[in-house]
């Protein structure tokens, strides 16, 4: 049995403007930071045994804090990519209507089947993501083990995991905000979701003396 704590980056630049955001390095805004320091702080009262992290900057950024708070070098893994939106990458739901209003269309019918042109196939990315906890799961029976990553990927690895179409990774998970905890637990081949969008909760202050 291993449990793991997925946590989304914080916000970004264009997460505050509504904007894709997919394999573009996008920078963390103030509350990004923010969010990685009460992650941070968070972490420092957790036995986790081990943290790992996309490449991407916002998420090995939004794990740092915490990495240094448990002691431990994050382990950056690239099946933790989020989601190529090829030609979606950087615009809004509006800005696609009008540059492949099919396509955008179809897309938010059937966002796995009919993907983003230009970007990657869901279903290969959620497989990568699955068999990469599956490994770490394998190397800390036992253990607890934070994950960084993205919106996107973690909703698709999390349908794969509990047997749910993939297309409907958008209405069943249509909510993963920046800086939350999701849990999961892998036991005998089977995954249990745990806890889901879970904001971080506060560090209670010291107690007078």
């Amino acid at each position: 049995m291993t449990d793991f704590i997925l946590v989304r980056h914080g916000e970004t630049v264009w997460h505050a403007e509504n904007r894709y955001a997919g394999r573009a390095d996008v920078a963390l805004t103030e509350r990004g930071l923010r969010q990685a320091d009460d992650l941070g702080a968070w972490a420092k009262g957790q036995q986790i045994h081990a943290v790992y992290t996309s490449p991407l900057t916002r998420a090995r950024l939004t794990a740092a804090p915490a990495a240094r708070a448990l002691h431990l070098e994050p382990r950056i893994d690239e099946r933790l990519y989020e989601l190529d939106f090829g030609d979606g990458e950087g615009l809004t739901i509006a800005e696609m209507a009008e540059r492949f209003p099919e396509r955008q269309a179809a897309f938010l019918r059937r966002p796995v089947t009919d993907h983003l042109p230009g970007g990657n196939d869901p279903r290969v990315a959620a497989a990568q993501a699955k068999a990469c906890l599956e490994e770490i799961a394998a190397e800390f029976p036992g253990g607890r083990i934070l994950i960084v990553a993205h919106n996107a990927l973690f909703r698709v690895m999390l349908c794969d995991l509990l047997g749910i179409d993939l297309d409907d990774y958008r209405r069943v998970f249509p909510f993963l905000d920046n800086g939350t905890l999701t849990e999961v637990r892998l036991s005998g081949g089977q995954a249990s979701l745990l806890r889901f969008n879970a904001p971080t909760p506060p560090v209670p202050a010291p107690a007078p003396h």
